[in-house]
């Protein structure tokens, strides 16, 4: 099978949206494969899965082995030193930008995502939501992407603007901004019981795990993807402390 063909024969398995660059990637080695789509592999290949991936599990129990020293360039203290680190994230992505979470509303941060849609065309947006909105500023940035982009038009062929939302309240919310460069991941405060103020920022490596996650998230996420999908999401107030 060519790459086209196995990404097709893999998504009509697992109900993914995987591509040809993707298996690509899997097969090099420069992404792990996650566990609905290494399922299918194995099903699609007729193969045992530590014949399939032993060549990325191997590199990532090495990098699990040596994380302190790979997979986190930084530990984010004070609030502002997470933000600027997640903007700096988020300026630097040039091929795909992933943000997960739905309790955004630090409009820098925000304004930086839509900078970077509209200086880099190419860039593919993933947003997955947890819930709906908790905060109106999310909501109004969710608008102007789709004032940006139609995620129903293809670039190139490819579609570059993705948002999902996971229903289940069952499903732990994730918190990361990743890009094929970097990474950063919100951490509880370590100043006290309330927020989340700091963070680790995490290399190339980890950060393309983080990508790959994202991006299976957000298939399997109800799409939300109209101004009118938007508006008609129901309203969440926050609880004390979220950021």
């Amino acid at each position: 099978m060519t790459l086209e063909e196995a990404a097709e024969a893999l998504n009509a398995i697992t109900g993914g949206a995987a591509d040809a660059s993707v298996l690509s990637a899997w097969e090099s080695g420069r992404r792990r494969t996650g566990m609905r789509n290494r399922a299918g592999l194995c099903r699609l290949y007729r193969e045992r899965g530590e014949i399939l991936f032993a060549h990325q599990d191997g590199s990532a129990a090495r990098l699990v082995e040596t994380a302190s020293g790979e997979a986190i360039v930084k530990v984010l203290t004070h609030w502002t030193d997470l933000i600027g680190a997640m903007v700096d994230v988020v300026g630097g992505a040039r091929e795909q930008l992933v943000v997960t979470g739905s309790r955004s509303r630090e409009r820098p941060y925000l304004a930086a995502i839509e900078t970077a849609m509209a200086q880099h065309p190419d860039l593919i947006h993933y947003r997955v939501l947890y819930g709906p909105p908790r905060h109106q500023a999310l909501t109004e940035h969710l608008l102007r992407l789709l004032e940006l982009r139609d995620p129903s038009e293809r670039r190139n062929g490819v579609k570059t603007l993705h948002i999902g939302m996971v229903d289940s309240a069952s499903a732990p919310e994730r918190f990361f901004v990743a890009s094929e460069a970097a990474a950063v991941v919100p951490l509880p405060s370590f100043h006290g019981a309330d927020g989340f103020d700091c963070g680790a920022l995490l290399s190339r490596e980890a950060a393309i795990g983080l990508v790959h996650h994202g991006r299976e998230a957000c298939a399997s996420a109800r799409p939300v993807e109209t101004i009118n999908a938007v508006r008609a999401l129901p309203p969440n107030r926050p609880r004390e402390g979220e950021a």
